[in-house]
Order: C-alpha cells, then sequence, then structure tokens
C-alpha cells in the first residue's frame, strides 16, 4: 500500500446539525453578491431560451412530441444544476479550502471535517435550486411549462445539485491549483453537456453511445426533468433517482475522506 493511501481515513462520515453552520456562512457570504447571481441565473437562460428555442426552433418545430423551446427549456434545467454546483463545487471550495484557508479556521471550532463537506454538499444543492428555479420562471414566462407538474421538478433539481456536487468537491480536493479544473470540464462536463439529451434525443446516438451515456448523472436528471416540465407521463423513476442518489452518496463519501488527507495529515 503506498504512502498516500495509508493516510487516508475511510471511517464513514457523520452527518451531524453542525453542517448547517457551514451552509449559513456560506448563504451570507453570497448575500452580498445575491444581485448579481440572481442575474446570471435568469439572464443566461433567458439567452439561451430565446436564441436557440425560438431561433433554432423556428427551423426545428416538434422534438419528440413536444415543442423545441419546452424539449430545450427542460433540458438546460437539468443542465444548470450540474453546472451550478459544479462550480460552486470546484472553484469555490477550493478558494476556501485553499487560497483564503477558511476551512483550517472551522477545523479551530468544533467542526470537523465531515460537517465542512455535509454543508458544502447542502450549498451547492441550493446553489442548483436557485439556478434551476430561475430558469423554470423564464421558460414558464416564454410559454415553455405545460403545467403545474414543473413545480415537482423542483425536488429533482436539488438532487441534481448534491449528485453534482460530490464529484466536484473531490476534484477540489485533489487538485493542485485551479487550472486541474479544465481536465474535469473538458473531460466530463462538456461531454455529459453535448451528449446527454440537453440539446437532442439520446436515441439519435450510435447504439453503444446510448448504453454509454447511462453510466453518466445527467442523462437521468434529463429524464425525470423533462416530462415534468413538458406535462408528460414520467416513466421509470427508480433507476434515475437511484442513480442520482448513489452519486451523491458516493462521492460525499469520496470527498470526504480526500479532505480528511488534506487538511488534517
Amino acid at each position: 500500500m503506498s504512502r498516500a493511501a495509508s493516510r487516508l481515513d475511510w471511517r464513514l462520515p457523520r452527518i451531524r446539525p453542525a453542517a448547517l453552520t457551514v451552509c449559513r456562512r456560506n448563504w451570507r457570504v453570497w448575500r452580498k453578491l445575491i444581485w448579481a447571481g440572481l442575474l446570471m441565473n435568469f439572464g443566461e437562460p433567458f439567452l439561451y431560451l430565446l436564441g436557440l428555442g425560438f431561433g433554432l426552433g423556428v427551423f426545428i418545430g416538434q422534438m419528440a412530441d413536444m415543442p423545441y423551446l419546452t424539449y430545450l427549456a427542460s433540458g438546460i434545467v437539468a443542465a444548470s444544476a450540474m453546472q451550478t454546483a459544479t462550480f460552486e463545487g470546484m472553484y469555490s471550495v477550493f478558494t476556501r479550502m485553499v487560497p483564503q484557508q477558511s476551512y483550517d479556521a472551522m477545523l479551530a471550532t468544533p467542526l470537523e471535517v465531515d460537517d465542512i463537506i455535509a454543508g458544502e454538499m447542502l450549498w451547492c444543492g441550493i446553489k442548483a435550486l436557485i439556478a434551476g428555479v430561475a430558469i423554470l420562471c423564464v421558460a414558464w414566462l416564454l410559454g415553455a411549462v405545460a403545467d403545474a407538474r414543473a413545480l415537482l421538478a423542483i425536488p429533482v433539481i436539488f438532487l441534481a445539485g448534491l449528485c453534482f456536487a460530490g464529484p466536484a468537491i473531490t476534484m477540489s480536493a485533489l487538485s493542485p491549483s485551479y487550472d486541474f479544473f479544465a481536465y474535469y470540464q473538458t473531460l466530463l462536463l462538456t461531454p455529459m453537456f453535448i451528449l446527454c439529451g440537453v440539446f437532442y434525443p439520446t436515441s439519435t446516438l450510435p447504439e453503444a453511445m446510448q448504453q454509454a451515456i447511462q453510466v453518466l448523472p445527467l442523462t437521468h436528471a434529463v429524464a425525470l426533468v423533462r416530462p415534468l416540465v413538458a406535462g408528460i407521463p414520467l416513466g421509470d423513476v427508480l433507476l434515475p433517482l437511484a442513480v442520482l442518489a448513489g452519486y451523491a452518496l458516493l462521492f460525499f463519501y469520496l470527498a470526504v475522506v480526500l479532505v480528511r488527507r488534506r487538511l488534517i495529515v
């Protein structure tokens, strides 16, 4: 066993109410930038939906028995949860962990690494939820939401945020610098954004690729969000929910293990 592996603390994380303290701390910091953040959450999806939903939608018309604007809006909701949670889990977490050394200060209090990571996961989920709801509001204003069933997508957005938070925080625990994140964005994030059904049905992909993307969480997030936004019947929900929850739990554990090594050993 290598020296690095021998320093890993493989104990299961403890989830305590103290994690809420970390989440509340992040909320208080973000409040100072709330208007700029909300402007980005509303403005960027508006441009996506206006430019692609209306512009490209004129040429496409219907896709999967729904207007392309609705098809795109539902995909963008899920993709936004991925991107927002990932950005928060990588850049913001790394900033607090390394340049600012905020975690060192937290560990001087009764907080533990488990509390910090659980609080960061929760905050990533909340940020993803804010971004996803903002896009839902824009889609509703543009007429892309079928009915009130779209409100059922809100807990799915939060779960998707937790799902993508774990891998992002894991990358932060492994990263020597901000430049390291380019590997994750280029090799994983961008392929998911393009291939997992945000812009077109995955059934148009080659058979082997259709099978491969079933292991990617964005495929399952889109599969849950799209029927709710479009007002069509849901298919199998157990598998997508299990995949999203499995990613969240597995990478929460891995993130805790790796951050313990980085901050304590």
